[in-house]
């Protein structure tokens, strides 16, 4: 048993607050190691760990596929690599993660799943304004470790803006089990977040801060807004 019985007693009280059903749709690799992929450390443990709450609310249940077998579902989900937990509420919002939820990403994971499940989130109208500007596809990857209490800010931020936007995707990513990531994308600290490919954030910013390279990357920052994240990041 992966959740302690005392944890499970609170996280079924946390998920009284859920208010629409909910699924954790998770992608394991097969029995077979494929040539030239590393076997998958966390597989197992990503299965069991959703299992395991989706016993905790009658409104949360559990899929589960061989990301070498289950190709049409792993094509629906847009999933790249294993293990991984897709949180899908009435509609799939884009909320991803990659790599186990464990340390201080399960919380971010509880809290991910009542806001699905309510299908919004306490982002500022502010915040809200400048989202529904995007018009083109925004891709954020935030890279995190399990003993960094500073990660789940920023994603739950990016899963957000993936809740309240159908033009934005969002993924935790754990550095450590995918190191070929973290070294492509420089990760040297957590946590850090990569928006588009070539924006990078570092750290867990304020939510009105983070908007900007959000609006950075997507082009649509206005010039005071340009000027004000310049003044950011001297």
């Amino acid at each position: 048993m992966l959740i302690a019985e005392k944890d499970r007693v609170a996280i079924r009280e946390m998920f009284g607050e859920m208010v629409n059903p909910v699924r954790l749709v998770v992608f394991t690799e097969g029995s077979l190691q494929l040539p030239g992929r590393q076997k998958c450390m966390y597989c197992e443990q990503t299965v069991q760990l959703a299992q395991e709450l989706g016993e905790l609310s009658d409104k949360l249940s559990v899929e589960v596929y061989n990301f070498d077998v289950d190709k049409e579902k792993v094509d629906e989900y847009g999933v790249v690599r294993v293990p991984a937990i897709a949180v899908v509420g009435e509609k799939d919002y884009g909320v991803r993660y990659y790599g186990i939820p464990a340390g201080y990403e399960f919380t971010a994971l509880l809290e991910d799943i009542i806001d699905v499940s309510k299908g919004t989130t306490d982002l500022s109208a502010h915040t809200l304004e400048q989202l529904a500007r995007l018009d083109e596809p925004v891709h954020i990857q935030v890279f995190v470790t399990p003993t960094c209490p500073y990660c789940p800010a920023a994603v739950r931020f990016a899963h957000k803006l993936a809740i309240h936007s159908d033009y934005v995707t969002a993924d935790m990513v754990e550095a450590q089990e995918f190191p070929e990531m973290a070294q492509r994308y420089g990760v040297y600290g957590v946590p850090r977040t990569v928006i588009n490919e070539d924006t990078h954030m570092e750290g867990a910013m304020p939510e009105e801060y983070a908007m900007l390279y959000v609006l950075k990357a997507a082009g649509k920052l206005t010039e005071d807004e340009a000027d004000r994240l310049a003044a950011i990041m001297r």
